[in-house]
């Protein structure tokens, strides 16, 4: 099991991935407002949990099972920040930075069971996409839900 930290790296190297293609060191190191040498240590860490493939100095590639995890990650930040504002009623931006700090200190059960209740109060299992995991989709869902129903 890694902690919360590295799952934050993990997660941010996903990002990356999907935004530029590549990972880099020196982003990761930006995007987490972080130094190098913090950055490194964490790729190392992972490596050894096998969640990405690194040799220093080159290529930052996740595993199959790190992207499974960083997909994890991410979705606890959107159950928590879908029911911070949609549910609560917070500004996006309030909810945003509420969302980062609650999902790394909620358990797996209690994400699991407010995940349960945010999905049963917006149905997002009835939403167009087919809501799931992988498919990165329930935060631009509930809000194309939202906004269709307050039309």
């Amino acid at each position: 099991m890694v902690s919360k930290a590295l799952e934050e790296y993990l997660k941010t190297m996903y990002i990356l991935k999907k935004q530029n293609g590549d990972i880099r060191v020196t982003d990761i190191a930006e995007k987490m407002n972080c130094s190098k040498p913090s950055v490194n240590k964490a790729l190392n860490n992972l490596k050894d949990n096998k969640l990405i493939n690194y040799e220093t100095y080159g290529k930052i590639e996740i595993t199959k099972q790190g992207e499974d995890l960083a997909k994890k990650v991410l979705e606890a930040y959107d159950i928590v920040f879908v029911f911070l504002r949609d549910v609560l009623g917070l500004e996006d931006e309030e909810a945003e930075e509420e969302a980062e700090k609650l999902k790394v200190a909620v358990s797996d059960n209690t994400l699991n069971e407010l995940a349960k209740y945010v999905h049963k109060v917006l149905e997002l299992n009835s939403l167009d996409c087919g809501y799931d995991i992988n498919k990165e989709k329930c935060r631009v869902c509930a809000r194309r839900k939202i906004k269709k129903d307050k039309n």
